[in-house]
């Protein structure tokens, strides 16, 4: 059975996106863009809320931009590509292969687990990620730590009173100093 998986860029204090939205404290590593980079080939389908579909529309034409290095058209050449799912109360269409939910996250998890393909089912995004924590849907969390403290914004983790007990599976620690940690959800 394929896996869900919730993998997103976090200040050290818990925040995908600081209290003004902003986010620039990511600032682009080569050594984490490459790390992406092979997370996204293990990936088969991306589920993604309607805010991270809108940010992520940059790469669906990235490949044109001629000052873009070879890592960057890499990314692109993978993300163009992928299967995505888009959840959105707003958006009456989307573009590139990507296509609207047609019914409720656990029911898209459900039906992308029962078809048969390669890759993990990624879900971008805090919101989207919440509901499906709700229903205990993620099979692992992957978080890449920036040494930033930035106070407030998006959390990362929902805020819902569940404890949910997790195994270390991997960490890595980049010369930047942002480290990676992958949990599997103890069952």
């Amino acid at each position: 059975m394929r896996s869900v998986t919730y993998s997103m860029n976090v200040s050290l204090d818990g925040y995908i996106v600081g209290p003004d939205g902003g986010f620039d404290w990511t600032a682009p590593d080569p050594e984490v863009f490459r790390f992406w980079i092979d997370e996204i080939r293990g990936v088969g389908v991306h589920l993604l809320g309607r805010r991270l579909y809108e940010t992520m529309l940059y790469w669906e034409t990235a490949d044109q931009d001629r000052s873009l290095g070879d890592a960057e058209l890499e990314w692109a050449g993978l993300w163009k590509p992928l299967p995505k799912v888009v959840f959105s109360t707003t958006l009456s269409a989307v573009e590139g292969n990507a296509r609207l939910a047609s019914g409720g996250l656990a029911e898209e998890i459900k039906r992308l687990r029962a078809e048969p393909g390669e890759g993990d089912i990624a879900i971008g995004g805090a919101t989207l990620a919440a509901e499906a924590a709700a229903h205990d849907l993620i099979d692992e969390y992957r978080v890449i730590v920036y040494p930033v403290l930035v106070g407030g914004g998006t959390p990362f983790f929902p805020r819902r009173e569940r404890r949910v007990h997790l195994d270390l599976v991997e960490t890595h620690t980049f010369s930047s100093r942002v480290v990676y940690l992958r949990y599997r959800v103890a069952r």
